[in-house]
């Protein structure tokens, strides 16, 4: 297959995903929810939603065309360790290796190894030819491969960084994302941050985890914004966080502000645990750019009114990459 024949099948299965996943996939859908109670319908209707509106021909020639592809004579052997905190997380570097016209080697994880294989399954349907450029594996050791895409947490990454010393290599930590408002945001864009948020239950890097407020801030404007979202607390696994976060800070004397589904705490961290909220406030927000500046390896997104707009963190774009790694240009070196 050329790059012309790869689009159009990524672009069929992007069709698929907003037509007939259900009809045919079905049961495989329910049983990703039941294998992992934090994929609700819900969130995983908001990443195929995702993935339908990004896998269209136009955005696919968007995000390639500025490369200027050219066909790989000698395919490379790329494994991707994926994470699995919310839906499909690692099926941008799924599609970007098999786009490029590379193989793929798969190491799902543990907590998402359903959806995927749906999504693989319907492509090798549209285009045969992608069934030789798959394959799953279990376990990394002695296996062969060119180079690798791994995406975990701190610890992980650092057992990636040795174990795969000799190897070209992206390696992911964790990151998180933090929102910066001046006080005049409109209601529009508080619900945006809302989304920003509470989105997958607050659980991917992209998600809002902090806060930086301008002195004397008013915390009800984002109780009122965030109350769409009440519902969460319903949820077993979030509810319990929710009780648990709050004993344990209560605990230790913390001065929390709840509304019953989310807990705020005024904090320097930017790894807020879930169902908590950091939030920090400023004088001069020259202090707050310096501290982004400082960290910028840490975050993953910063929101504010002249930086990813509120409500868009968690619609990234193809060129939107992980990290600020560009994939495309990894993998074109290979």
């Amino acid at each position: 297959m050329n790059l012309q024949a790869r689009i159009q099948a990524f672009t069929l299965l992007g069709e698929y995903l907003k037509a007939d996943i259900y009809q045919q996939a079905g049961e495989e859908l329910n049983l990703a929810k039941v294998h992992n109670p934090w994929f609700t319908k819900e969130n995983i209707d908001k990443s195929l939603s995702a993935w339908h509106e990004q896998l269209k021909v136009d955005m696919l020639t968007a995000w390639l065309n500025p490369y200027k592809i050219k066909e790989v004579k000698n395919p490379k052997k790329v494994l991707i360790i994926m994470a699995g905190n919310i839906p499909l997380v690692g099926f941008h570097d799924f599609l970007t290796v098999l786009i490029l016209g590379h193989k793929v080697i798969v190491k799902m994880s543990s907590t998402d190894n359903l959806l995927l294989k749906v999504l693989i399954e319907k492509l090798i349907s549209i285009a045969s030819e992608f069934k030789e450029s798959i394959a799953y594996i279990d376990d990394v050791k002695n296996r062969k491969f060119d180079a690798v895409i791994a995406t975990g947490s701190d610890n992980s990454a650092q057992y990636f960084e040795y174990y795969f010393k000799g190897a070209k290599k992206i390696i992911r930590k964790n990151r998180r994302s933090v929102a910066v408002l001046d006080g005049s945001e409109s209601n529009m864009e508080l619900k945006g941050l809302a989304d920003d948020v509470f989105a997958y239950f607050g659980l991917g890097c992209r998600n809002v985890s902090k806060l930086f407020l301008p002195k004397g801030y008013d915390l009800n404007k984002l109780f009122e914004a965030f109350f769409p979202y009440s519902h969460v607390v319903e949820h077993k696994k979030y509810g319990n966080n929710y009780d648990y976060n709050k004993a344990i800070f209560l605990m230790g004397s913390n001065k929390l502000v709840e509304n019953g589904f989310l807990l705020m705490k005024e904090d320097k961290s930017l790894l807020s645990p879930v169902a908590m909220l950091y939030y920090e406030y400023y004088d001069d927000v020259e202090t707050v750019e310096q501290f982004i500046e400082k960290n910028a390896e840490q975050l993953q997104c910063v929101v504010s009114k002249k930086d990813i707009p509120f409500g868009n963190t968690q619609q990234p774009n193809l060129w939107d990459y992980a990290d600020g790694v560009d994939t495309v240009d990894f993998l074109r070196d290979l």
